[in-house]
């Protein structure tokens, strides 16, 4: 039966065998049907370099098959085993502060290393020979969580090697790091170093005296940690054709590009461990930019959920339960958008290690009478009853997100104006208002066509690269609207300020100038009056010269700026072209935002219910579907918002028609 995919990370080789039987007995209670296996074996699959022993995996890969379960075939690679880092010491990675590690840990291995690269793609290439074949095998895991950093000489070298294919010579590499600044001028590939606590930093990774050869190593690095998973899916695809190939991403993860490596994955997939956060509906909310994010990845096709815990995580100081509800709430959450399957990780507590009290749908005894398994259970039993119902279903969005890991990086590494600043935290704000309008909402980079939508939102466009200042101007000539924050439109490609007014090459399309940039520290508050209502400021205030034209909707109420412009709206063509020139709070976000979505009839269903989200997927075939989910500690009572069916609990329900809606509550409504 086709259905969400469900179930999760399971490493039977950490215990005995004769647990196996009542592992599947409980599976087939929970309704999982698809286990994800080899994510952590290479040093059993491989105990030596000359031998490989397959005994175990076979009898793993052969019992799931039997069972009528799907699997996704990890390579182990996401850690190496003893014998390899005793052997080859330099594929143990060098650190910021210039150290060798010794082995331990996991993403301990340096991705330039020929030793570690010659391993892995050849475990991998021996994996796809033997199970490549294999119909249970329905997808293939490379790695795991890829992240982290190596500084070792063997990255310096293949760092040389990226910068010759980047800049083709050094005047190139020279005139983009503006090197002239300090008598830093690089003759020779060989003298530029790794940017790291021995060379261009002090403080930390975000301290560099040089923007533009950190933000080159950053590039880098992403590059490198790809080229091991390319490698070694060419490796599978050697004797694999057609079963997808992906690796399971960490949401909004700053070491690495995700968008540069979107291309190299048949399908996106991530593992929603959400950050702390005492409110339940802000967790919410960030939990969908991240489901965007991936989601976006692919063009708006269906991810997968990797791994989610079911009830607790074991890596933060203070590790709190799943209250009763909130996995069904999570997991439904992320089908509505675009989860075509939700895995867990794990399946089974492991017996030791940092991970050994990590939530588990099995406990240490294999309970199957224990609150969480009971909730997996009834969850399963709702997959199964959906069916294939939302199954490649789509997001039919008009408005984007844009998202730019070089932004990103750019920004938090400036010596100015403010390192208060995070790029997320801004990113965040802004998406909360759009999630909390229950608009549909894509989640794109800076490179995607901006043809289809009506409404682009860019927090913090600090870099402006290629050709996205043209296609922006084409939106709001055709009569879209763009929205941008303060610290936007400041550099180049190669983190350089453009020569010229700032927002840059928006400056025309904004219809001002910034004329200076004051900072302050968190605690300072420069009050912004939008209309009849005043707003907090934090942070950066741009004094802003705007022209004649261009309408004021916000003004700050103190300091010498004080009645000058904070917020701004320019008429452009058949659009408009909105600026804030300051971070605003919650409640001031949410009112620009939601002027530029009434601009354009787009605010969603039930957009002024607090805590309540709605999001939307649609079939090839037309079919709608909307999820309603409450995120609030209360039971509330919404209007229906179109005619149709739950289809978890087959009842029919009419546009208008009081829907009760308590803590946690789920419903999916097939539209007619």
């Amino acid at each position: 039966m086709k259905r969400i995919a469900y179930g999760g990370d399971y490493n039977p080789e950490q215990w005995p065998e004769e647990v196996w039987d009542r592992d599947y007995e409980a599976f087939e209670l929970a309704g999982i049907d698809t286990l994800t296996v080899g994510v952590f074996a290479w040093a059993h699959l491989q105990p030596a370099e000359d031998r490989y022993d397959f005994d175990v995996l076979d009898a793993v890969v052969e019992r799931a098959a039997a069972e009528g379960r799907r699997i996704v075939l990890a390579t182990p690679t996401g850690a190496m085993p003893p014998w390899l880092a005793h052997a080859y010491p330099n594929a143990c990675r060098v650190d910021f502060e210039g150290r060798r590690h010794v082995y331990g840990q996991r993403h301990n291995a340096c991705p330039s290393d020929p030793d570690f690269r010659r391993l892995s793609v050849a475990l991998a290439g021996r994996l796809a020979r033997r199970y490549g074949d294999n119909p249970a095998v329905v997808a293939w895991h490379v790695g795991n969580e890829y992240g982290g950093a190596c500084w070792c000489p063997a990255c310096g070298a293949a760092f040389h090697d990226w910068l010759r294919k980047r800049y083709g010579g050094l005047d190139r590499l020279n005139h983009a790091w503006n090197t002239t600044f300090w008598s830093h001028t690089f003759t020779d590939w060989e003298q530029v170093p790794p940017p790291n606590a021995l060379s261009e930093h002090w403080r930390g990774p975000n301290h560099t005296a040089f923007q533009g050869i950190t933000l080159d190593y950053r590039r880098f690095m992403s590059d490198a940690l790809l080229g091991g998973f390319v490698a070694e899916k060419a490796a599978i695809r050697e004797h694999v054709a057609d079963t997808p190939v992906t690796t399971n991403f960490m949401g909004l993860y700053q070491p690495v590009d995700y968008h540069r490596w979107a291309p190299h994955l048949d399908f996106a997939s991530w593992d929603n461990y959400p950050p702390e956060d005492p409110s339940p509906v802000r967790t919410a909310a960030r939990m969908a930019l991240a489901h965007g994010l991936i989601r976006g990845l692919k063009g708006g096709k269906p991810f997968w959920v990797m791994e989610q815990t079911p009830s607790t995580t074991a890596s933060r100081d203070v590790n709190a339960v799943k209250r009763p509800g909130v996995l069904r709430l999570w997991s439904w959450q992320s089908v509505a958008h675009g989860a075509d399957a939700v895995l867990y990780f794990q399946m089974r507590h492991s017996r030791g290690a940092c991970e050994k009290y990590h939530g588990a749908v099995l406990d240490h005894a294999g309970r199957t009478d224990t609150r969480v398994f009971r909730e997996v259970a009834a969850l399963g039993a709702e997959f199964t009853r959906v069916g294939d119902a939302v199954l490649g279903a789509r997001t039919p969005a008009r408005v984007a997100l844009l998202v730019d890991w070089d932004s990103w990086w750019a920004v938090e590494m400036s010596d100015g104006p403010n390192r208060n600043v995070r790029y997320v935290d801004v990113l965040a704000a802004y998406h909360r208002a759009l999630w909390q309008a229950n608009v549909p909402l894509d989640v794109v980079p800076v490179t995607a066509d901006l043809g289809g939508y009506d409404v682009v939102v860019a927090p913090v466009l600090h870099m402006v690269k290629d050709d996205l200042a043209e296609r922006v101007w084409d939106l709001v000539d055709r009569g879209g609207s763009f929205l941008a924050t303060a610290l936007s439109g400041r550099v180049d490609e190669d983190d350089n300020a453009f020569l010229a007014d700032v927002p840059g090459p928006f400056a025309g399309l904004f219809g001002l100038r910034v004329d200076e940039t004051d900072a302050q520290r968190p605690d300072v508050v420069n009050p912004v009056a939008l209309g009849e209502v005043e707003h907090d400021a934090r942070h950066v205030f741009e004094v802003i010269v705007p022209e004649p034209s261009t309408e004021v909707l916000g003004t700050y109420g103190a300091d010498f700026y004080a009645g000058t412009p904070a917020v701004t709206r320019a008429a452009r063509g058949r659009g408009s072209a909105w600026y804030v020139g300051t971070l605003l709070d919650d409640p001031g976000v949410a009112a620009v935002v939601r002027s530029v979505l009434d601009e354009h009839g787009l605010a969603g269903p039930l957009a002024d219910v607090p805590d309540v989200e709605v999001a939307e997927r649609v079939t090839a075939e037309g079919a709608r579907h909307l999820f309603l989910l409450n995120h609030g500690g209360s039971q509330v009572t919404v209007p229906c918002p179109a005619d149709g069916v739950d289809l978890l609990r087959g009842t029919a329900h009419a546009a208008g028609d009081d829907l009760e809606l308590a803590p946690a509550a789920v419903v999916l409504l097939r539209c007619q």
